[in-house]
């Protein structure tokens, strides 16, 4: 995809459950001096429920509004702190079409952690806290229909090596400014 003349400001990552969202997020925040905020956590932190709780007491479309209201919640504090920031997203979080306008008019710049379906079952197998992850069967199919909302991502990073290749795969892009020491 082609990008406008964004300022960069705001970085989110996007993709499928274990595709290594908050890990990468977190080492390249690191990395880059930039502030890293975890979207699920957020939701834990505001609810005081875990997500498997929220899913199983209110359903997906109560934990879906609860997630658009943190989103538009940490966008908006990113935009008026004016601090360079990294958003590690749900895996389910682009896919809801508010949320994707939330993050278009906040210029986000997203990428996406592209992982082989058959290694993230592989991360997810020992997993117990993913709501949606019932069987091998749903996992491919949830994996399916979200594939083509990812694809809309800016940047598209594959993910299927250690964290910290895939953030030097991610500060290849150029999109970060260059740290001089």
């Amino acid at each position: 995809m082609k990008l406008d003349s964004r300022s960069h400001r705001l970085v989110c990552l996007t993709g499928f459950m274990g595709a290594g969202k908050s890990t990468v997020a977190r080492l390249l925040a690191r990395q880059t001096g930039w502030e890293h905020i975890d979207l699920d956590k957020r939701i834990v932190l505001a609810t005081g429920l875990s997500i498997p709780e929220i899913f199983s007491r209110s359903g997906e479309a109560a934990f879906r509004q609860i997630e658009t209201e943190q989103l538009a919640r940490a966008l908006g504090e990113a935009a008026e702190g004016g601090k360079r920031r990294i958003l590690s997203l749900g895996g389910g979080t682009t896919v809801q079409p508010q949320n994707r306008d939330l993050l278009q008019e906040r210029q986000a710049t997203l990428i996406w952690l592209d992982c082989p379906v058959d290694e993230l079952l592989r991360r997810c197998a020992q997993i117990t806290d993913r709501p949606l992850f019932r069987d091998e069967a749903t996992f491919r199919s949830l994996f399916e229909q979200r594939r083509p909302v990812y694809q809309l991502a800016d940047f598209r990073v594959e993910s299927d090596v250690e964290p910290l290749q895939i953030v030097e795969r991610i500060l290849a892009l150029g999109i970060f400014p260059k740290v001089v020491v």
